[in-house]
Parts: C-alpha cells; structure tokens; sequence
C-alpha cells in the first residue's frame, strides 16, 4: 500500500491537523480528549457524542485545565463542526460488557457506524479516520467501506495496546525496561491475534540470545503465557472496573503523535490487507508507516511458519465476522 498524496500538493493538510474531532464521549473518548489536550498538537477540538449534554460536559470540564497547557478551542459541536478537521477519532459504540467478546459487540456497532461514518462523509472527505471501538478491525472494514475514503486515510488502533502490553510482561519478566523489548502482536485485535516470537528481540539482542546470557532460558511455555496474559488483560480490567481506557487512550496517543508530527513511525495498527502475506479483502494488524497522509506502507516483516499459520487463521476468523455481518444486513427487514 503506498502513500497516495504527493509530498507539497496538499500544504492545507497540515493546517488541518491542527483540529481533531472526537466522536464518542464515552470513557476511552473522554479520556483521549483529555490525554490529546496535554500535547499541545492541536488548537482546536470538536467532540461529539448521541448524548449532548454529555459532550458539553467533557468540553467544559477539559477546557477548565486549559490554563496549565497549551491555548486551545475545546467545545461540544455536531458533524458540520467535522468539515475541517484533519483527524477525526472514532470512540462511539456499545460498550464491552464483562463476559462478552469483542465479536459479540460486531452488530450493534456495525449499524452505529454506518451512521457515524455516513454523517462524517456528508461533510468532510478529506479527513483520516482512526477508529477505536470495538471490533476493531470489523468496524474499520465497514468505515473503510461506508465512507469511501482511500484505504491510506481510515486506520484502525489495531494491536498498538497489545503490543504495548506485551513489552510491558516481557520487560516485568526480563528485568529490564519495557522500552527496550521490541516485538509485535499481529493479526486481529482479540482472540486470534498472535505473538511474534520470531524476531522479538531486547535492544537488538535477539530474544533466544538474551533469555540464555542473563541465565533464564528461552522457555517457549512461559513466553506462551505471558502472551496469554496479554490476551486476556482486557477481560479481566473489564470485569474489575468495567471498562480500560487509560492505556488506549495512550494507545491513541502513539498513533496520533506519528500522524500528526510526520514521523514515519512503524505501529502494528488495523490496515486493508491487499496481497499482504497472501491475504486481501480484510483489515487486521500489520506494521505500518505512518505520516501525515496516514498509512504509508504496509510491511511485510520476517515470520515464522508457525507465524504465518497463525495470522492466515486470524484473516480467517475476521472474514467470517465480515460475511456474518454481511449476510445479516441483507436478511434483515427494510
């Protein structure tokens, strides 16, 4: 996939990233808000939520702690305050509730969007969209779909948290800082998603290497575990607070930072799968070069065979959810 803008054609597109629309005031979009409003990046942000006084609220109380940061514009609007935003963030949709999968939430989702990313369309075109809710490949496909955008400009926050919580258990593990593990969960952000052992490595040490010189061994069971652990972090958050919003909204801060600064950054974030891997027709998580004009590139990093099994069962199961949804929508009544 490559970047379809030219570089110096588009100069009002960095003036637009200066406004950031967020739909949904929920407590990931209320939480992005508040998080994205300390980085000085943006001079003004619209949120929009079904219920508006909900909305004014977040806007009003963000916009008491703008003394202590960066002037801005903080306001509740409606999607004609969209028309010129640069980034627009989806957060809106039905909450996971404790005990229900990200699938389980596929439906009533997939017709809020179809509404959300109609009403955006109606007014901005030229915007990237990043979605948030859940499933968030699912509802990145239907975006993709039902807003006619450019594959490039409608990005999904993907396995960017999955990653981040696997450093986080293998940093724990190691004994050593987070920041310096480096290794990828791929595949659908849920319970097909996989580890990329292969060529996990700690500041460039690769993870065998390591395990053995600092005399833990490279026990496959246990690092198999951790994994799990990641795999099942959200569900137990869920059911302890009944919702997690402060590491994805940090997640969001990741992917924002790459589009809005420019930086080329590489993220394993939800994009359209187009003869990646031998797979097409899906969205799910690959490293991607991010940017100004969104998804630069989507890489095709060294995998194992095991690897590759795994991330073809994943496109698997996420196009099972695409016809499920599909052939819901044309048996349902008109």
């Amino acid at each position: 996939m490559t970047e379809q803008y030219q570089e110096g054609t588009h100069l009002w597109r960095e003036a637009r990233m200066r406004k950031c629309g967020i739909i949904g005031c929920g407590n990931v979009g209320a939480t992005t808000a508040f998080t994205l409003m300390q980085t000085g990046w943006f001079s003004e942000m619209v949120l929009l939520d079904l219920d508006v006084r909900k909305a004014e609220g977040e806007a009003a109380d963000l916009a008491h702690g703008l003394p202590f940061h960066s002037p801005m514009d903080i306001y509740a609007g409606d999607y004609a305050d969209l028309c010129d935003c640069g980034l627009i963030i989806i957060t809106a949709g039905a909450n996971q509730r404790p005990g229900e999968t990200r699938m389980d939430l596929m439906r009533t989702n997939a017709a809020i969007f179809e509404s959300i990313v109609g009403n955006i369309a109606l007014y901005n075109r030229d915007a990237i969209l990043l979605v948030v809710t859940n499933p968030v490949d699912v509802l990145s496909y239907v975006t993709y779909r039902v807003s006619g955008f450019p594959a490039c400009r409608v990005i999904g926050s993907g396995t960017v948290l999955d990653t981040a919580r696997l450093k986080q258990q293998m940093g724990n593990h190691l004994g050593v800082d987070s920041r310096n593990v480096h290794s990828f969960i791929l595949g659908e952000h849920g319970d097909s998603e996989l580890a990329v052992w292969s060529s996990a490595n700690v500041s460039g040490v690769d993870l065998h290497r390591y395990c053995e010189d600092c005399g833990r061994g490279y026990d496959r069971s246990v690092l198999d575990g951790l994994f799990q652990e990641v795999r099942e972090s959200a569900y137990k958050i869920i059911e302890a607070k009944g919702a997690t919003y402060y590491a994805i909204a940090e997640s969001i801060k990741r992917i924002v930072a790459a589009i809005v600064r420019d930086e080329n950054s590489i993220l394993p974030v939800s994009a359209l799968v187009d003869g990646h891997y031998g797979l097409d027709g899906v969205y799910m998580s690959l490293p991607c070069i991010l940017g100004r004009s969104g998804i630069k590139q989507v890489l095709e990093i060294p995998l194992s065979e095991e690897e590759e099994c795994a991330l073809d069962r994943s496109a698997k199961a996420l196009k099972q959810a695409i016809r499920e949804l599909k052939a819901e929508s044309v048996s349902s009544p008109s």
